[in-house]
């Protein structure tokens, strides 16, 4: 067996290709196997480039937009009040629609009956998204659709609940299922306070506050007939 021993010069004159092409012939590279290498790296930039922006164009930067954390208002803005006593966008139950949301601003005293007492009632409030603020006030960040259909609920001053207008799905101001076809309490948002101001984590949704029975349910229900309109 020969052992190949040419120069790049050698090659030069047996390809006529010029040292460069020399060196490739010596490598047992072709010009037209380097032609495909190249046209075939030019493709998958391409193939790459196009990849990035049918992702960016799916999925944009949401910072501060439905999707992500959003700041809203500061805390002084959204006037606690006790249950039976909310007045949409006043005082006790607020409508956010950056973060297609409700907050709900609980003042603890003055008309406000917990079922649950002590450690039973943490534990609750934990797994359905309650945060406790310094003053004893309470506060959730409610997720504006439906769980039945996806309809929009509102919330309605004469039932002090949420009453969804398409199949009647009812929800205290707590989200926590009433009555109506809806499979489960409404869904909630993670929520914080940031630097003073309400913070809403809407990329963090709880689908997973069952109906309440007497074990789990927070508040009494409003004892009002809440008819359709």
């Amino acid at each position: 067996m020969s052992i190949n021993t040419r120069t790049p010069q050698e090659y030069e004159v047996l390809t006529g290709g010029g040292a460069e092409s020399a060196e490739l012939a010596k490598r047992g590279l072709s010009r037209r196997r380097v032609l495909r290498l190249a046209v075939g790296a030019g493709l998958a930039l391409v193939g790459a480039e196009a990849t990035y922006g049918a992702l960016t164009m799916l999925y944009p930067n949401l910072v501060g937009q439905f999707g992500s954390v959003i700041t809203l208002k500061p805390k002084d803005n959204y006037v606690p009040a006790p249950q039976g006593k909310f007045v949409l966008d006043q005082k006790g139950i607020f409508y956010e629609p950056a973060a297609k949301a409700y907050i709900m601003h609980l003042g603890a005293t003055g008309g406000t009956v917990f079922l649950l007492h002590g450690q039973q009632l943490v534990n609750q409030m934990a797994a359905e998204n309650w945060v406790k603020d310094g003053d004893g006030s309470y506060w959730l960040a409610l997720y504006q659709v439906c769980v039945h259909l996806g309809c929009k609920y509102p919330f309605r001053d004469d039932c002090q609940s949420f009453k969804c207008p398409c199949h009647g799905s009812h929800y205290n101001v707590d989200g926590e299922y009433l009555d109506g076809p809806a499979p489960r309490s409404a869904d909630r948002f993670e929520m914080s306070f940031v630097g003073g101001n309400v913070s809403v984590n809407t990329g963090k949704l709880n689908q997973h506050v069952e109906r309440p029975d007497a074990q789990t349910r927070i508040l009494q229900p409003p004892g009002i007939v809440c008819a359709a309109q």
